[in-house]
């Protein structure tokens, strides 16, 4: 395995500031990664908090293990999703937990891992996979559905206009055995776009959530979180593109919410109570100095919210 040490966490001190973690506290890191927020949580919750971090990739959850090392039996690393979290805190016999971050983002290990099969811009095969293990892979859909099956895939979870033109040229050029083959196949087909994107962008971004399941797993997630939390705990929720974002901004606004009956519906029928309360009204980006240090944090949005006491 090549070590990749040179990840930067997208809005490290926002994140750490946000969770206020404090030395008896209990906090999990749903997407642990290498490790880097969890190192700072750790470090800020000295010399007693815990921390749990789950993660898919079990190349990713090595360099965790070694990078949190120095905090020995105050970590617990363990590869399972995130839709496990409720289960997992079960076993554990955690009490309710002080914090909780999502970074929903991909690591700089694994789009610069050719092997991977992320990234346009190494060549490698149709993996996406953040899991080995599981079955379906990038190449199953890019060279198994159907020209409607891949132009619906491809509008609903990557939003790319030119859909059908671009599964009409996939299918045409089957088999595709390689990212940079999927990408010339894309360039090829979309050859006058003005878009300031790579025309694969979307394309890979579909095929990435497909094959992680990643919109419905966030939607199982999200309950879980607030089901978690002890009163006055918080949540960061760090997305990355439009479609997850709208999942977490959707969820926020109901859950901070005392009423979601219809807005034109005269009286309350509902009986919801809020669970949550918002603590950024809109999202946190990152500053300018980190976007120009590390490009990838461009398209990153913060959103934090804070368990309310239930009555």
């Amino acid at each position: 395995m090549t070590e990749t040490l040179s990840h930067q966490p997208v809005l490290y001190q926002e994140i750490i500031h946000a969770l206020r973690p404090v030395r008896t506290g209990y906090y999990v890191d749903c997407t642990v990664g290498a490790g880097g927020h969890a190192w700072g949580i750790l470090q800020a919750s000295d010399p007693d908090g815990r921390l749990l971090g789950l993660d898919l990739d079990p190349y990713a959850l090595e360099l965790a293990k070694r990078k949190l090392a120095p905090f020995h039996s105050r970590v617990t690393l363990i590869q399972a999703s995130y839709t496990t979290l409720s289960e997992q805190l079960q076993t554990l016999n955690w009490p309710a937990i002080d914090g909780i971050l999502l970074d929903l983002g991909l690591s700089s290990m694994q789009v610069d891992n050719p092997e991977r099969g992320f990234s346009f811009k190494h060549d490698g095969p149709l993996d996406m996979r953040f899991d080995p293990g599981s079955n379906l892979r990038a190449y199953d859909l890019v060279n198994n559905l159907s020209m409607d099956q891949l132009a619906d895939m491809l509008y609903k979870f990557g939003e790319e206009r030119h859909s059908r033109k671009v599964a009409e040229a996939i299918v045409a050029a089957r088999p595709i055995l390689t990212t940079n083959k999927l990408a010339a196949v894309i360039a090829a087909a979309t050859t006058g776009g003005k878009s300031g994107i790579h025309p694969a962008t979307r394309t890979f971004q579909a095929l990435r959530i497909v094959v992680n399941n990643e919109l419905e797993s966030l939607e199982v997630l999200l309950p879980q979180i607030v089901a978690s939390l002890a009163a006055a705990g918080r949540f960061v929720i760090v997305a990355y593109h439009s479609l997850e974002d709208r999942i977490v901004k959707s969820f926020l606004r109901e859950e901070s919410s005392d009423c979601i009956c219809p807005p034109r519906q005269p009286i309350c029928t509902c009986d919801h109570q809020a669970t949550i309360k918002l603590i950024t009204r809109r999202p946190i980006r990152p500053s300018d100095e980190e976007v120009r240090s590390n490009p990838r944090s461009r398209s990153a949005r913060m959103r934090v919210a804070e368990r309310v006491q239930s009555e």
